[in-house]
């Protein structure tokens, strides 16, 4: 395992003063599918039967702005994110000559959300590979953030022939929740929590979470693309989605393969990432053993074989959206030197 720290070029900010409206009247309000927010990319949309229903998978095929190198990279969003998320990755990966591809996966952002499906990280995992067979890819690098990190890992496992490299963002998973002290929770439950959705709460989650402290004005567009689909006619399936998403991340940890992984694996980390899932539903000394990235991230890089470890110290759960510039020439040295 090689590991390289990036040491820490930007201060915290001031917050600005934040309005207690939950719904002002000139919030954004989305559709179920997250109609009427723009991405910032032609949309294309992949057909495809699952669990005998047709259903549809959107994603950006974004060719390269500069000089294509012939490398393709597929990007896997979050649970509480969209492909959109990605627009500073994707603009620094195709002015580099990558080809991106970028889905929304099936129950996500403006993907079909059906009501019966037994999610898995297997499923997705094998609706993604369908995806890339239908363009003709067969080798690429995988590179997921949040959830996306399980479910790029899963992707690996399944499809090494086809994962040229693996980059894992902060992933999710990298310990057993359950395991550790973590009750379960219905779906239902999930779903009955998941009604209560703010954009205020989602803020506060998220500048704890995603941002160690620091807020800024342009992370309010990735809060309301989120609370915008919670406004609307769409707050009952995104909520229902969101708890069926919630059981499977919980109770499928991949925490116990990445010693398996075949191919080159970049693992980069925020050490002030505390997220865990169900965390306030254990006990107060079991939340206090949860989320310390500091410590999971060496832990797992050095499980995995060919594994190439960079961490930032003053970051948190997004630092590709925090910290753009220095996560983005992390990033692609690395991949600059794997072509």
């Amino acid at each position: 395992m090689r590991a390289l720290f990036l040491t820490p070029l930007l201060v915290s900010v001031a917050l600005p003063a934040m309005a207690t409206n939950e719904s002002p009247d000139d919030a954004p309000v989305y559709g179920p599918r997250l109609e009427g927010f723009d991405y910032p990319w032609k949309l294309h949309r992949f057909d495809l039967n699952s669990q005998q229903q047709s259903l549809e998978m959107m994603y950006m095929d974004v060719a390269p702005q500069n000089e294509a190198n012939g490398r393709t990279v597929v990007l896997m969003h979050g649970k509480n994110f969209c492909a959109a998320t990605w627009e500073s990755t994707i603009r620094a990966l195709t002015q580099q000559g990558y080809r991106v591809i970028a889905p929304d996966q099936i129950g996500f952002c403006k993907s079909s959300k059906p009501r019966h499906y037994q999610y898995s990280l297997h499923q997705l995992a094998s609706n993604t590979h369908a995806l890339l067979e239908h363009l003709d890819i067969n080798d690429a690098t995988i590179m997921g953030h949040s959830m996306g990190g399980m479910l790029a890992t899963r992707y690996a496992l399944m499809y090494p022939d086809a994962t040229h490299n693996l980059v894992l963002v902060d992933p999710i998973g990298l310990e057993d929740w359950k395991a550790k002290g973590v009750p379960w929770q219905s779906v239902d439950d999930w779903y009955e929590s998941g009604k209560k959705a703010s954009a205020e709460k989602m803020r506060q989650y998220q500048q704890e979470t995603y941002y160690a402290g620091e807020w800024k004005p342009e992370y309010y567009r990735w809060v309301e693309m989120q609370a915008g689909m919670y406004r609307g006619e769409g707050r009952d399936i995104n909520a229902w989605s969101q708890a069926l998403t919630y059981d499977m991340v919980f109770t499928q940890p991949v925490v116990y393969e990445f010693d398996d992984l075949e191919v080159p694996t970049l693992l980069m980390v925020g050490d002030h990432d505390n997220t865990a899932v169900g965390k306030g539903l254990a006990p107060e000394e079991v939340q206090k053993t949860l989320g310390h990235y500091d410590e999971l991230g060496p832990e797992i890089a050095g499980r995995i074989p060919q594994s190439t470890y960079i961490h930032f110290e003053d970051l948190g759960h997004s630092p590709q959206v925090q910290a753009p510039e220095r996560f983005h020439d992390a990033l692609l040295g690395w991949l600059n030197q794997q072509r």
